[in-house]
């Protein structure tokens, strides 16, 4: 099982970058498709951007598209989130999971994961 770990977060004002990062440790993402998640208190987990790492195909939230983006560096076994134009409700901790289903890639279904980061913080100031 694949171990993650997610940095990249911090503190931006709005309409601000960040790149996130998510690297797999003790493995690799090869046959995997990796998303990352977002949650803030008292709300429930969900799906910002998921991608089949082999081939690249992509998915966005209808909230980020446009705005986020999505790539995978092979070399380096990391899956990276460049978010641009952020906005105060990005805030949140992000999280980034990954699963074998590849016909799943894409699901925003928490149950689907079998392996999930600790999350790194985001947090955007107005």
């Amino acid at each position: 099982q694949v171990q993650l770990k997610e940095s990249g977060g911090g503190s931006v004002q709005a309409g601000g970058s960040l790149r996130l990062s998510c690297v797999a440790s003790d493995g690799t993402y090869n046959r995997k498709c990796v998303t990352w998640f977002r949650q803030t208190p008292g709300k429930e987990r969900e799906g910002v951007a998921g991608i089949y790492y082999d081939v690249g195909t992509a998915n966005y939230a209808d909230s980020v598209k446009g705005r986020v983006t999505i790539s995978q560096d092979k070399a380096k076994n990391t899956v990276y989130l460049e978010m641009n134009r952020l906005k105060p409700e990005d805030s949140a901790m992000y999280y980034c999971a990954a699963h074998y289903r590849v016909p799943l890639c894409g699901t925003w279904n928490l149950n689907d994961y079998i392996s999930w980061g600790q999350g790194t913080q985001v947090t955007v100031s107005s």
